[in-house]
């Protein structure tokens, strides 16, 4: 069934309440199909799988698609991986928390991320590092024009740093219908990223598992990041920059305290949050929005806030970060 001027309120995290031209749910293939066919040609396509990665700044002229397709099977198995295909309007973190049950490894890093599991190769996830790209094998997508169901592989994702092809040279042109992944059976747990190692060591476990991690990660994300049932959020706004060794090298100069990871390129990526902390940004309320007192890369909606409050929250906190750092930081969230 087509709804018309729906409210998005309850479909976006950050609890923007704008309006959609027409609105409709799909639970298979067959059901999207049904509904790309016979939509308004003139109008565009609108995918919205958990609302957790978008900001909307006004009503959409669109055709908004809720995925709803679910569903989790084996597709293939050995003695040391087992390959999933999952739905991709399935919510992500009970996905992560499926495989954790199983005691599969590979993905429990990203535990509590908010947002579905169609929407994790299009940013290519991560968390902790860990990135879906570490255990993603292929994805089905259908192709809106065409109506025809393609299969791309690893490669063919072109996967960056939450980035895909999907974001880029195929933007809009497909929609994801469901993500294969490969998870280990006897893991190797990454525990060297950020708080992990000591929280596991708070916690008091001594046999470490991939729920041991798992319960970890979502301690350390509760204690920092909001729970946007509670305060709206669309989880980090900005991606952490990527700056040449020359250019960070004239930031440490002022800054020798710089947080910095040294990438494969000889490139240094740097923590945005870090910066915007360090640029008085942390906690600061202008309105109805702010940035988040604990997690200085979170913006929230403290209620009633609109979606161009927030947008121009963050273009000052960009123009500030340029003028005190030199570094243009760029937004994760999706804009519309």
């Amino acid at each position: 069934m087509i709804e018309h001027n729906i409210s998005l309120k309850p479909y976006n995290t950050f609890g923007i309440d704008v309006k959609a031209k027409s609105f409709g749910r799909f639970e298979s293939i067959d059901e999207l199909r049904d509904l790309v066919r016979n939509r308004d040609r003139e109008t565009r396509l609108f995918i919205l799988g958990g609302g957790s990665n978008i900001l909307l700044t006004k009503d959409l002229p669109f055709f908004v698609l809720k995925n709803e397709i679910s569903g989790i099977e084996v597709v293939a198995e050995t003695e040391t991986d087992v390959v999933l295909k999952v739905g991709s309007g399935v919510e992500w973190h009970s996905f992560v928390r499926y495989t954790v049950e199983k005691g599969w490894g590979g993905i429990e890093n990203m535990s509590l991320i908010p947002g579905s599991v169609g929407a994790s190769p299009m940013q290519n996830i991560g968390a902790y590092g860990v990135e879906i790209k570490d255990s993603f094998v292929s994805l089905e997508a259908l192709h809106i024009d065409s109506l025809e169901l393609h299969t791309f592989n690893k490669e063919q994702c072109e996967f960056g740093y939450r980035e895909s092809v999907f974001k880029r040279a195929l933007k809009d042109q497909y929609v994801i219908v469901s993500v294969s992944y490969a998870l280990l059976k006897h893991p190797k747990m990454n525990t060297t990223y950020g708080a992990i190692q000591s929280e596991i060591e708070v916690m008091g476990v001594e046999d470490i598992t991939v729920d041991t991690v798992s319960q970890a990660v979502m301690n350390i994300r509760r204690s920092k990041l909001p729970d946007p049932k509670e305060l709206g959020n669309a989880g980090s706004f900005f991606k952490n920059p990527v700056v040449s060794k020359s250019d960070f090298e004239k930031i440490a100069t002022n800054y020798p305290d710089a947080p910095h990871y040294p990438q494969e390129s000889g490139e240094e990526k740097l923590a945005a949050g870090w910066m915007i902390e360090k640029a008085g940004w942390k906690g600061k309320r202008i309105g109805n929005c702010g940035v988040h007192e604990k997690q200085a890369l979170v913006l929230v909606n403290y209620g009633g806030a609109t979606g161009q409050e927030i947008f121009d929250l963050s273009t000052m906190i960009i123009e500030d970060i340029r003028s005190k750092f030199g570094v243009t930081l760029e937004r994760e969230v999706n804009i519309f």
